[in-house]
C-alpha cells in the first residue's frame, strides 16, 4: 500500500522505459501495483517480458462483496497474474488455507497465473516446524490442483521473520527451503513439473544480496517488496538474475 496513482504510474513508466531500451532477454518481470493503479499500469506496459499483476483477489466471481475485487475484474484490466496468500494477507487479515485455495481456483478459472506465497513465522522456525508449515500451506492451497492447473502457478517463499525486520534469511537458508519445496512438488507432480516450477524468494531481497541469493540452484527469482519502490534498486535486482 504505497504510492498514489501518479507516483505509481510514473514508477511503472520508468521501469517500462528501462526494458524497452534494455530488453529483458528471457527474464520475466511482473509489476503488481495497488488496485487503483492496475488498469493504467497494465495499459502502459509494452516492453517484452514485462507484465502486470494484482496483489490479491476475492474468492467470488461477482456479487454483493463491497470493497472487494474479483479475478475477472483483474483480468479485464489486462493484468495476467495475481499474488495469493501473501504473508501480510495471512497475518493481518486472517486468510487461511481454505480461503486461499478458493482464491487460487477463482484466479485460474479467470485465466490468471497465480503467485502463491508460503512461509513460516519466527516462532514456527524456532520450534523447528518450518518445513511442516510450508508443506501444509502448499498441500492445502496448491496441491489440490491438477497438474495442468499447477503448471500456471509460481511459488513464492516468504520467511515472515525476515520481512521488514532488517533480518534476511541467509542464502543457504533460502536454498534449503526452496530445495524442500521443489522436493515435495516432485513427490506430488513428478520431476519434470518440479524442475519447471518457478520458486521465488520473498524475504527482504534487495540489490545488495540479490546476486548471492539468485546464485542458489533452487532460487529462481524474487518477490520484491520495499526495494521495488525505487526504480534503480528494482532494476539492479532484475540484473542480478
Amino acid at each position: 500500500m504505497n504510492m498514489d496513482l501518479s507516483e505509481g504510474v510514473a514508477l511503472a513508466t520508468a521501469i517500462n522505459k528501462q526494458y524497452k531500451a534494455t530488453p529483458l532477454e528471457g527474464k520475466e518481470v511482473i509489476l503488481c501495483p495497488p488496485f487503483i493503479h492496475l488498469g493504467m499500469v497494465s495499459c502502459l506496459l509494452n516492453a517484452p517480458g514485462l507484465t502486470s499483476g494484482a496483489q490479491n483477489c476475492n474468492d467470488h466471481n461477482a456479487g454483493a462483496y463491497t470493497g472487494e475485487v474479483s479475478a475477472s475484474m483483474i483480468k479485464s484490466t489486462g493484468a495476467s497474474s495475481v499474488i495469493i496468500g501473501h504473508s501480510e494477507r495471512r497475518s493481518y487479515y486472517g486468510e487461511n488455507d481454505t480461503l486461499l485455495a478458493a482464491k487460487t481456483a477463482e484466479a485460474l478459472r479467470n485465466d490468471l497465473s497465480v503467485i502463491f506465497c508460503c512461509g513460516e513465522i519466527l516462532e514456527e522456525r524456532e520450534k523447528n516446524i518450518h518445513f511442516d508449515v510450508v508443506q501444509r500451506q502448499l498441500e492445502k492451497g496448491l496441491f489440490v490442483l491438477s497438474e495442468k492447473e499447477f503448471g500456471r502457478c509460481i511459488i513464492a517463499y516468504e520467511p515472515v521473520w525476515a520481512i521488514g525486520t532488517g533480518v534476511t534469511a541467509t542464502p543457504d537458508q533460502a536454498q534449503e527451503m526452496h530445495h524442500f519445496i521443489r522436493k515435495i512438488v516432485r513427490q506430488k507432480y513428478g520431476t519434470e513439473v518440479a524442475e519447471d516450477t518457478t520458486i521465488l524468494y520473498g524475504g527482504s531481497c534487495k540489490a545488495s544480496n540479490a546476486e548471492e541469493l539468485f546464485s542458489k540452484p533452487d532460487v529462481d527469482g524474487g518477490l520484491i517488496g520495499g526495494a521495488s519502490l525505487v526504480k534503480e534498486d528494482f532494476c539492479s535486482i532484475v540484473s542480478a538474475l
